[in-house]
């Protein structure tokens, strides 16, 4: 079988100047990429307790909680845009705040591994958050 490519590093190539719509939301790899119909966004490997920032600006949405009580926080951005942050804990913001793009907003959960879940929305439809991170 021919060998996986290797996960991109994003966070190497990354500016403070990219002309990405997103940023990326934590330092670290992405270990699993989006696959349509299975996966609702990427997972991107970081120490627990790293900073996890707001991929763009506007307004906290929700937070929540999964089934296993790991809490959950949603942005809503322009353009019936929503950013999906899984996997964290220590939450910054409140439900209502205006957060800016790179603002901190959570730290990453502690988790073997540990890793931060990140999704993109357009409206209910889950798209990959490269789209929006390249």
């Amino acid at each position: 079988a021919p060998a996986a490519p290797a996960s991109p590093a994003l966070a190497e190539t990354r500016t403070a100047a990219s002309g990405a719509r997103m940023a990326l939301p934590v330092d670290g790899k992405v270990v699993r990429p989006f696959q349509k119909g299975k996966t609702d966004g990427i997972d991107i490997s970081a120490a627990a307790g790293s900073p996890v920032r707001a991929a763009a600006a506007r307004t906290v949405a929700a937070i929540t909680r999964d089934t296993d009580q790991v809490p959950i926080l949603v942005i809503r951005h322009t353009g019936n845009l929503l950013s999906v942050y899984a996997g964290i804990d220590d939450i910054k913001v409140a439900k209502g705040d205006s957060v800016s793009r790179g603002q901190e907003i959570a730290k990453v959960r502690a988790a073997d591994p540990a890793f931060l879940h990140f999704q993109v929305r357009e409206g209910t439809l889950s798209v990959d958050p490269m789209t929006y991170l390249n």
